[in-house]
């Protein structure tokens, strides 16, 4: 049983630099595996026979690890170069229709679509939720006579939503479960033995680098699903063997060629340390820290997409349309990496991102925060601002805002433009000038004859607030 020494030991293990919090791209290498694979390279270079057989027995292991943290027979796993690869067996070997979510990340929708292409034996259902989170309803009512297996990824790439797995088991019956793991296996724990195909790969949360895939296929995935794309390394007998040999028995019947050993080297090196620190005690850390990175978002107003309760290690954020890019631009220049697509910005957690990282984080949603208008009140009359009609004077305008002293923040009853991250807030006094903000007219206005000495004179604006006679006015506020 993991304790207090293993979780010492794992988040050692992390070297990586602070506010690195791009884990669902890519996780750097651990020093474990930049070890391992240096040695084994190294056997690899001498020529000799026991060397090279030495490091051919790598596969064998990982194939043992990972059937140990998957609670499943050794024999119902085989390599893969990458969770794709086991996908497109899966798909390419099914019949009937498969249901797969329409926002899912294309190696499960792609690998579906391009086997209904090729072979005509395999129609797709997509689902469409709301915002593509997958819930067990969603699947149900997809669910029809001709409905052979559902397709998904256990931890959403987009929204860091984690399906309820037991749950969809139960829903769809004896039809086959295909899981892409690739943002969970090893860091979430879960009893897998209920999904028929589960595919994976090392180069993200394990740590492994790349090519480092692995696939597991259940008897009643086998019984299922032929084995189209079968090659030299899932047939039986040898190079020698004429014809067309038949295919072997359990899991390795899905494999096309020799696995590398030096990648099966980085993921044996890899599942090592997750299986001596414990899948639970991973996964419960993994989670903490996403919570934080909740909290921390929370604290400057940044919404959460992924769900509160149902999450692994990826949450992702979603700031309103005018704060995205200032957002993106505050977390690279606090030296957080993390991934951006569109308006949402996707922040993965792990086990190594301390205090430090944290602490970089946080800067960066307090320096955004900063910049962040609230909201303008200009306290015109309901009939608009400087005789434009339509136009109330309570609305938001197209501001350029000039830094304001970050203690300053307006008290009373007024509206603030801008927020302190200080306990204890400075009022601004009803007779007091505080210039934040420049409101630029543009020239049509002025055109128009808007904003001319008259507008002034019938007490649109009062003295109170400065205006220029030349120019395009303005209203400092």
């Amino acid at each position: 049983m993991a304790d207090v020494s293993d979780a010492d030991a794992l988040i050692e293990s992390f070297d990586v630099e602070p506010g690195y919090f791009d884990w669902a791209r890519f996780g750097p290498l651990s020093r474990a595996v930049r070890d391992e694979m240096s040695a084994d390279a190294e056997l690899l270079g001498t020529g000799r026979t026991a060397g090279i057989d030495l490091v051919g027995a790598r596969s064998a292991e990982a194939r043992e690890l990972i059937a140990r943290l998957l609670g499943v027979p050794g024999d119902e796993i085989v390599l893969q170069p990458s969770t794709t690869h086991g996908l497109l067996h899966a798909m390419f070997g099914l019949e009937g229709t498969v249901v797969v979510p329409a926002r899912d990340f294309p190696a499960v929708r792609v690998s579906a679509a391009r086997a209904a292409a090729a072979r005509g034996a395999l129609s797709v259902r997509e689902i469409d939720p709301a915002d593509g989170i997958v819930t067990t309803d969603a699947i149900v009512e997809a669910l029809t006579d001709d409905v052979t297996a559902v397709a998904l990824s256990l931890v959403d790439y987009r929204t860091g939503a984690l399906v309820d797995l037991a749950a969809i088991r139960e829903a769809i019956g004896d039809r086959l479960l295909i899981v892409d793991a690739i943002q969970a296996f090893g860091v979430v724990d879960i009893d897998w033995s209920v999904a028929d195909v589960i595919t994976g790969n090392g180069y993200k949360w394990l740590r492994a680098g790349r090519g480092t895939g692995f696939a597991r296929f259940s008897p009643a995935a086998r019984e299922r699903i032929e084995p189209v794309l079968s090659g030299i390394s899932g047939m039986r007998g040898d190079a020698g063997s004429l014809g067309v040999p038949g295919v072997l028995d359990g899991a390795a019947a899905y494999s096309v060629a020799p696995s590398d050993p030096l990648a099966a080297s980085r993921l044996t090196a890899a599942l090592r340390e997750i299986d001596q620190a414990g899948v639970s005690l991973v996964a419960g850390l993994v989670r903490a820290r996403a919570q934080e990175v909740m909290q921390l978002a929370d604290r400057y107003d940044v919404p959460v997409l992924t769900p509160r309760d149902a999450h692994a290690g990826i949450v992702t954020l979603l700031p309103v349309p005018a704060d995205a890019s200032a957002l993106a631009a505050a977390l690279a220049n606090h030296g957080v990496t993390v991934t951006a697509r569109g308006a949402s910005i996707r922040v993965s957690a792990h086990v190594g991102n301390g205090p430090d990282s944290l602490l970089q984080l946080g800067d960066a949603l307090a320096d955004a925060a900063s910049r962040r208008v609230s909201a303008v009140d200009f306290g015109g009359d309901a009939g608009g601002i400087g005789g434009i009609g339509g136009i109330d004077g309570a609305e938001v305008f197209t501001i350029d805002v000039i830094d304001p002293p970050s203690e300053v923040s307006a008290g009373g009853d007024e509206a603030s433009a801008f927020s302190s991250d200080d306990d204890a807030d400075i009022a601004i006094e009803p007779d007091e000038e505080v210039v934040i903000a420049t409101i630029e007219v543009a020239d049509d206005d002025l055109d128009d004859g808007a904003f001319d000495d008259a507008a002034f004179d019938d007490g649109a604006f009062d003295g109170d607030a400065p205006h220029h006679a030349s120019g395009a006015p303005r209203t400092e506020i």
